[in-house]
């Protein structure tokens, strides 16, 4: 029997007891980290991710320039030399973010000229790295320029063998003028494209006006610019908002036109569509809604794209309304999309934080700033060296047969002409190293004219670095010339995005999809409900469930909506089209919107676009609020009435009248004028009349001059003495005059 093999042994080393909740904590923090700073967010002075600046510098080391006469190379070689020096992290996230530099439609201003298929608007994805070539544009030689003048700090890559750029020096505002996106470890960016001459502009201002209001910059700079065009459709409140904490929601919509066709026909034309939506998928959307009929005014849609953008939309009706067609498909489809605002980026000291629009304006000038110094110094130094050299040139030709001499003659030349003249040795190694042909009379007229204009350029550098007002006037003339470079008049530069305004809360109208007719609504006491044909006037042969009643009648039309006012304080909205027939008993309310059992109906009433209604709690508390500001777009309904815990809506009534009436449990009656009700959209209210036992039970709107009504069984009451009655607002009251019901309700 062959013997069991001995057991290796665990290799040596050092073994540490740690709990896994912290090793695992310790670990994914420096994966959020990493995530953080070299992954998703964009540093504000170039608005680069680590992917993208590494992209750009590995083709410039490629000789990619921009212009006409450098040629395009394999988009594989770009990526294979990225990948191999700069960012060892997969070829394919390099090309990703290379194809999306050269998209035209994913990029205000591209940064890589790609030739080859680089994808389109529809979604396709770009060919293989083999099969396409790139080269940068003129906007990556802006970001890319004086990079070899230490204008920005260098760092090892991840090998040690190379060096990459930490920054680049951005003469071009990419962080605004292409926008970016990423998502972190607990953070993530969202930042649109803009108009590079409107950057410029803002960018002037705060030159102008270091303490500039956000408010102020979006003068200068109204909003986004995609590269697809379409239209910001949001309030300017709303944009001051996003833009001044960083954070917020732009409403954009694609651009449409009518186009009429023969025989009085017409059809709608979208001829640009929102950022980041692609064609074919939104083209494939409204299909589908077609097949599933939830778009009853389209009868069908057309792709007929080119190199533009068209996508017909056919009516199935030449009646109907244009602006109800596009809005109903805003709301179903990716013809309107909300651009989330999230300006979370890495500042200076690689710090992240989310920076309104005039912080990140400032940083851009201040890195500007930074790197105009930098490079003057830089410059002031070779100037240094070169009249340092000239100098010694200068003395050499004073005394060219002494320096022959000792050349010839000396074994060691340098020391004696370093010693003899007093040459430094950078003078003495110049003229050592000079060419025999530079003896002649007219280099040294030419070394003297070199010695004057270096000496002037030095004078006017060390002046710039002194100045800081100088220094902005440089930096604001650079942003001139780069506005023109952009300007409104370019091709490139002219602004795409048209800023609309926001659209009204209602927009379609229901008598658009529903055929108007007479209708009479009935409504039981334990909440079933039914529409029948026409106006009944005597519904005293209408039955109900055994045990039920009927409670609301309501003449009305197929087109209007009711309100339903619960005992939560909340607001439902239903359309009359939308409730069963009149045969039967009709159907439970609750399975039409989300009114629990617990809960019941106060009022149900036809909605009246602006008007006023006095809603009010069991406590004695309430508000006037307008109709529009009640209706509900979904069944869950729209809360009104703010209620304290054990507490429910009692009356909600049209506010038609000068007079507030209100009674309360006590047999208590107040009266007050209305204008001491304050208006809301939502909350408690203020306090109508105060109880010291019971509360509320029933309050009216009445008109001073009419009198007040209640009814007395089959009759009704008007009363217009009631001086002794009338008090303040949240007063306690008093007895109602003889013959007032004894339910203590007005109606």
């Amino acid at each position: 029997m062959a013997k069991s093999a001995t057991p290796v042994p665990p290799p040596e080393g050092e073994i540490r007891i740690a709990n896994l909740a912290d090793a695992l904590g310790e670990r994914y923090l420096s994966y959020a980290l990493s995530t953080i700073m070299s992954r998703s967010l964009p540093d504000v002075r170039d608005g680069l991710k680590p992917v993208h600046r590494r992209v750009l510098y590995g083709m410039r080391q490629l000789n990619l320039e921009p212009g006409p006469n450098t040629r395009h190379k394999k988009s594989a070689r770009v990526v294979g030399d990225v990948m191999g020096q700069y960012h060892p992290h997969g070829d394919q996230a390099i090309y990703d973010a290379m194809v999306r530099m050269a998209q035209e439609f994913a990029q205000r201003y591209p940064l890589v000229d790609g030739q080859g298929n680089f994808g389109n608007i529809d979604g396709d994805n770009a060919a293989a790295m083999r099969y396409t070539e790139a080269r940068l544009t003129d906007a990556a030689g802006l970001m890319l320029e004086a990079i070899d003048e230490e204008t920005v700090d260098f760092r090892q890559t991840y090998d040690g063998e190379h060096r990459e750029p930490v920054v680049l020096p951005a003469a071009f505002p990419n962080l605004l003028a292409n926008g970016v996106q990423g998502i972190a470890v607990g953070m993530a960016t969202s930042i649109p494209p803009h108009n590079v001459a409107e950057i410029c502009d803002a960018l002037q201002h705060l030159i102008k006006t270091p303490n500039a209001r956000t408010e102020t910059l979006l003068n200068y700079m109204p909003g986004p610019d995609f590269p697809t065009g379409g239209v910001l459709s949001e309030t300017r409140e709303t944009i001051v908002e996003a833009y001044k904490t960083g954070r917020g929601s732009l409403r954009v919509r694609a651009r449409w036109k009518k186009e009429d066709l023969k025989g009085g026909g017409w059809q709608i034309v979208v001829t640009e569509i929102p950022y980041q939506v692609a064609k074919g998928k939104l083209i494939e959307k409204i299909a589908e809604l077609l097949q599933e009929k939830k778009l009853p005014f389209l009868d069908d849609v057309q792709d007929e794209s080119a190199a533009d953008v068209r996508i017909v939309l056919v009516p199935k009706s030449r009646n109907v309304d244009p602006e109800h067609l596009m809005e109903q498909l805003f709301r179903m489809t990716d013809l309107e999309i909300r651009f989330g605002l999230n300006m979370n980026v890495l500042d200076a000291n690689q710090v992240p934080r989310v920076m309104s629009l005039a912080e990140v304006l400032r940083a851009y000038l201040d890195h500007r700033r930074e790197v105009l110094q930098r490079r003057t110094k830089c410059r002031l130094a070779e100037i240094e060296r070169r009249l340092e050299i000239l100098e010694g040139y200068l003395k050499a030709y004073l005394n060219i047969d002494a320096v022959i001499r000792v050349i010839r003659t000396e074994d060691d030349p340098k020391a004696v002409m370093m010693k003899r003249w007093d040459l430094t040795d950078l003078q003495a190694d110049a003229i050592l190293n000079m060419r025999l042909r530079a003896l002649r009379k007219l280099e040294e007229i030419e070394i003297k004219t070199e010695h004057k204009n270096l000496t002037a350029e030095r004078k006017e550098l060390n002046a710039l670095l002194k100045s800081e007002d100088k220094q902005w006037e440089k930096i604001s003339g650079e942003v001139t010339e780069l506005k023109k470079r952009y300007g409104p008049k370019t091709e490139l530069g002219r602004r795409r995005t048209e800023m609309g305004e926001a659209p009204s809360a209602i927009v379609i109208p229901i008598e658009s999809l529903v055929e108007r007719e007479p209708a009479t609504v009935i409504c039981s006491a334990k909440g079933w409900i039914r529409a029948m044909k026409g106006h009944v006037e005597d519904t005293s042969e209408i039955k109900f469930k055994e045990g039920d009643r009927g409670k609301f009648e309501l003449r009305c039309e197929t087109t209007d909506k009711l309100l339903v006012f619960g005992t939560n304080g909340k607001f439902y909205t239903i359309g009359v089209d939308k409730l069963p027939g009149g045969r039967g008993h009709g159907e439970p309310i609750r399975l039409m919107i989300d009114l629990g059992n617990e809960q019941d109906i106060v009022q149900l009433m036809i909605y009246k676009p602006g008007q006023k209604l006095l809603v009010a709690a069991a406590d004695g508390r309430g508000f006037i609020v307008n109709s529009d500001e009640v209706l509900a777009q979904t069944r869950t309904g729209k809360q009104v009435l703010s209620l304290p815990e054990g507490v429910e809506a009692q009356v909600c009534t049209p506010a038609e009248g000068d007079m507030v009436a209100c009674i309360g449990e006590n047999r208590k009656m107040l009266l007050f004028p209305i204008d001491q009700v304050p208006e809301m959209t939502r909350g408690r209210g203020v306090m109508l009349q105060k109880y010291k036992d019971g509360g509320l039970s029933d309050a009216k709107i009445y008109k001073k001059s009419e009198g007040l009504t209640w009814r007395l069984g089959d009759k009704t009451r008007t009363e217009t003495n009631l001086r002794d009655w009338i008090g303040e607002r949240a007063q306690a009251g008093r007895l109602p005059p003889q013959g007032f019901p004894r339910g203590n309700r007005f109606t």
